[in-house]
């Protein structure tokens, strides 16, 4: 089943964005949606809304079989069978449906959490790595939620040094099975789960050769041990433990992918994990966001609402614009993969493995996203607390549990950190390998800046989002002549400059995030919809924003790189690429909170 439609959107190469210029009509953005796809996104709101919520006390409480129960109803409702092929018992549908359902599923963390990692990290490396005789045994009970799956990699000694890991796994001598030793940390759902994807490293005792490799272990297997529930700081009501493997005998048919090859299973699914956490974080400040507004429009102070006051309203509006910016990003990735799926050759891919690639084709998308949804959903729920004040701070009101279960976003599925290097390291790469001409469009950069200044100050065109549009065009030169002096003095050596390979990740992404907000917003003007100057004016506050940013990041890197007169030189081409004019902030400010009051709710 597919409720895709043919459509000019275009398969851009991944990270792309920094290189070429896109129309309205090349990106997929929710306005796009088919009417099976509203119905789809509806289908799971109401199923948050009469499922999960009025269960929120008794998930947190872990009471017995509450969430593994509405996993199940989930389940009976197809939402855990999206990503999985119909030969197996799946749906089958297209990335933009599996989106919607996680984006509006998830209005709690627990809740989210484990069904994100059972849809994803726990059911993803089958559907693209297992045999189909695995397939056949293991992805219909996991696409009923029958068995609830967990995904073993994260040990105590190794998080983001996953190849560092220390269980073993020893072949038999007859060939027929393997016994794994070790012990496996934060596994999400490791105490309801049913099945395991373990990662072990395949010793060869007569040789001393390591292989990482990647484990399918059923929860009753003799060996395998969970351990007691951790007391978390947030997500209190899904189930994290650790997973112990003493003599663990696991078929040698329960090897999963090839031995060896385990990295690129654990590396690849988590793509789509750091994507699908960036959607359920849209999702989550969606309905942060609602309480913050109802929130403010009933609480009266000196005799009027709060939400007549101004810096309450840029609360709102501050939280509807990063919202607006991870939403739209979101969208056009998914319509990106959707494009690439639709489109090998002129015919869809089936090929397991072809989807697993061209979703890899995005790796740098789906990290941004995974960074600013969850960086965007911390503020959302610290902008919800100041809004409440003391109510906000108190266990009585949903406020401290948002503010609380948001943390853990910036950790798991790799930690903001690593997913900064990821960005920065993934465009380098693939500049290198000639994929992407980022050298090239660099070098045509170097070269303008190097000319003598312009002092034509423009013509204003009139042309709807005209300064937005000029601020992209500066920053995207910015972030390229930022990255050009960078590379040319530490050449391969960048990749060991974390904070500077961080300053232009940040770059990168705000790009992202303006130009997907810039597209969308222009595609909401050309179709006259009532949304559309709300859309302009929150697109006007982000343009600012990443402005500031941009130029901040960029005079790091410029003083990591040089000093004295070439320093001075550097940041004389930086003043003159970063000249622009700010918007009325207040104005626009006002604009974005006026829509979303009168909505009581996010105002697209």
């Amino acid at each position: 089943m597919s409720t895709s439609t043919v459509s000019p959107i275009v398969a851009a190469p991944g990270g792309s964005f920094l290189l070429e210029t896109r129309t309205p009509a090349e990106v997929f953005t929710p306005e796009d949606l088919t009417e099976e796809q509203r119905q789809i996104a509806a289908t799971a709101a109401r199923f948050a809304r009469e499922e999960i919520q009025p269960a929120i006390a008794a998930i947190e409480a872990k009471d017995p079989g509450v969430l593994a129960g509405l996993m199940r109803k989930a389940a009976d409702l197809g939402f855990a069978s999206v990503d999985i092929p119909e030969e197996y018992g799946g749906m089958g549908l297209d990335k933009i449906s599996s989106t919607l359902i996680t984006d509006h599923i998830s209005v709690l963390a627990s809740f989210s959490t484990a069904f994100g990692a059972h849809i994803g990290i726990a059911t993803l490396p089958l559907v693209w790595y297992g045999t189909e005789e695995q397939k056949e045994r293991y992805l219909p009970k996991l696409g009923s939620c029958e068995w609830i799956g967990s995904y073993g990699l994260s040990e105590a000694s190794s998080g983001s040094d996953a190849m560092n890991i220390r269980t073993r796994a020893v072949l038999a001598a007859d060939g027929t099975s393997y016994t794994l030793n070790g012990e496996k940390q934060w596994i999400t759902n490791c105490g309801i789960a049913g099945l395991y994807t373990v990662f072990a490293k395949i010793v060869d005792e007569a040789t001393g050769t390591e292989k990482f490799s990647a484990f399918l272990i059923e929860r009753d297997t003799p060996g395998l041990t969970v351990g007691p529930e951790e007391h978390k700081l947030g997500i209190h009501g899904s189930s994290t433990c650790a997973l112990v493997l003493q003599d663990c005998k696991v078929p040698a048919a329960n090897l999963l992918g090839e031995p060896g090859k385990g990295h690129h299973i654990a590396f690849n699914v988590l793509n789509v994990g750091r994507f699908k956490l960036g959607v359920a974080c849209i999702g989550g400040a969606r309905y942060v966001l609602t309480h913050m507004i109802r929130y403010a429009k009933e609480r009266q102070a000196f005799g009027k609402p709060i939400a007549e006051f101004g810096l309450i309203q840029r609360k709102i509006s501050t939280s509807a614009t990063q919202l607006y910016a991870a939403e739209s990003m979101a969208y056009r990735t998914a319509g990106l993969m959707d494009a690439s799926l639709g489109n090998a050759g002129g015919a869809p891919a089936h090929s397991a493995r072809e989807t697993q690639k061209r979703i890899e084709e995005y790796a740098i998308e789906c990290s941004i996203l995974k960074v600013y949804g969850s960086e965007m959903l911390s503020l959302v729920a610290d902008e919800l607390v100041a809004t409440m004040g003391g109510y906000g701070y108190v266990e009585e009101y949903p406020a401290e549990r948002f503010y609380r279960d948001a943390r853990i976003n910036r950790i798991f599925e790799g930690t903001n950190e690593i997913n900064r290097m990821i960005i920065t390291g993934w465009m380098m790469k693939r500049a290198m390998s000639g994929q992407l001409p980022l050298m090239t469009a660099i070098k045509r950069v170097m070269d303008e800046v190097m000319e003598p200044p312009s002092f034509d100050a423009g013509t204003d065109t009139g042309e709807p989002l005209a300064r937005e549009s000029a601020v992209l065009a500066a920053v995207k030169k910015m972030a390229l002549f930022t990255a050009g002096v960078a590379s040319q003095k530490f050449m391969t050596a960048l990749q060991d400059e974390q904070e500077v390979m961080a300053d232009l990740a940040d770059s990168i992404s705000q790009i992202f995030a303006l130009e997907s907000a810039l597209l969308r917003a222009q595609k909401l003007a050309e179709g006259l919809k009532s949304s559309a100057e709300a859309a302009a004016a929150m697109t006007g506050l982000l343009a600012d924003e990443t402005m500031a940013l941009t130029e901040q990041a960029a005079r790091r890197v410029l003083a990591a790189c040089a000093e004295g007169d070439m320093l001075r030189t550097q940041l004389a081409i930086l003043r003159r690429l970063a000249r622009f004019t700010p918007g009325d902030a207040v104005g626009m400010s006002r604009t974005v909170a006026k829509a979303a009051l009168a909505l009581e709710r996010y105002p697209l």
